[in-house]
């Protein structure tokens, strides 16, 4: 398998940072530097990592706050017991690690010690689905399915650093325990200026004409893409971005999807218990038939290998796209 983790300039790409940042106007760590920002402002904001704060963009925190920094070390139960104490006393507690240990190790917690008690902890959980190429004990492609299945948990998946910088700062105003899949190292910028996230909505950022594409996380950014390249062959596709996938905007979905004969669901996940699945579940209540075809992953374990290796064999990748805009499969 060749090398593609070096990038033009001899630049080796980061653990976790995803990949097409080539051409394109990115942030460097959006989470850690709009967190530090806004930590300025609230007094109550404590940051806390589990050994991984080069790898979760949480340093530039650490950096600007470092007596409201706490690393706990390699043990994701006692970060996120930590942060639910934390939050306990008065405080907003944000937490990171990788997705797959937070959702495998300490799933318990986030269900009882924070989720169940309303605790003000945010989790922003790096590394999701094929961002991380070290294989399956690291690849966390069934996260929002586990996590769903957690009542009062709100759940984001962000497209790009302009829209994980609103995020961070939203969840702050947000009740209770959030999950945040995030997005680290140098972030491309996709969105427009006027770009404004708003919790439990989805936003329509192409309207198109002849095929729907309903996406999340940094797929969005792969959907704009493939229907710029699909609209040279004559297809003009619609794109709606799914940023909340908890609470669902099902009546904005359905909105989006009646006006095309057909969609797309595209996810950085397993196509079952994400958004796919709310998304049949969404047209199945509504009395709604429609073919869709989901863009996602299997329900399987994926091997180690560069994410656009990944993609690639996995058929997520941007020709994946326009292949189902085009030829409808």
């Amino acid at each position: 398998m060749a090398d593609t983790q070096t990038l033009p300039g001899g630049r080796t790409r980061g653990m976790g940072e995803i990949v097409d940042v080539a051409g394109k106007v990115t942030e460097i760590a959006p989470f850690g530097n709009t967190l530090a920002e806004l930590a300025r402002e609230r007094p109550e904001i404590v940051g806390l990592t589990a050994d991984m704060g080069r790898y979760s963009d949480i340093l530039p925190f650490r950096d600007a706050h470092p007596t409201r920094f706490f690393n706990v070390g390699m043990a994701e139960q006692n970060l996120i017991m930590t942060a639910a104490g934390l939050s306990k006393t008065g405080k907003i507690a944000y937490c990171t690690t990788y997705s797959v240990f937070i959702t495998r190790r300490a799933y318990d917690f986030v269900a009882l010690a924070c989720a169940h008690s309303k605790a003000n902890v945010k989790i922003f959980a790096g590394m999701p689905g094929l961002v991380n190429g070290y294989g399956a004990t690291h690849q966390a492609t069934e996260d929002l399915n586990m996590m769903r299945g957690i009542a009062d948990l709100t759940i984001i998946d962000p497209c790009d650093a302009t829209e994980l910088k609103q995020v961070v700062r939203a969840v702050a105003d947000i009740p209770g325990t959030v999950y945040v899949r995030n997005l680290r190292g140098k972030v491309p910028v996709e969105l427009g200026p006027d770009y404004r996230f708003e919790v439990g909505k989805a936003k329509a950022l192409r309207p198109g004409r002849d095929v729907g594409i309903i996406s999340t996380g940094y797929m969005t950014a792969r959907a704009l893409d493939a229907a710029k390249a699909a609209q040279d062959k004559g297809i003009d596709a619609g794109v709606l971005h799914v940023g909340t996938i908890k609470p669902f905007d099902a009546a904005g979905v359905l909105e989006f999807a009646a006006r095309f004969d057909r969609v797309i669901v595209a996810e950085n996940h397993k196509t079952s218990g994400g958004l796919a699945s709310l998304m049949v579940e969404a047209l199945y209540e509504a009395g709604i038939v429609k073919p869709m075809i989901k863009i996602g992953l299997a329900d399987s374990f994926f091997e180690c290998g560069s994410q656009e290796y990944l993609e690639s064999k996995y058929d997520v990748d941007l020709p994946r796209f326009v292949r189902a805009i085009v030829d409808g499969q």
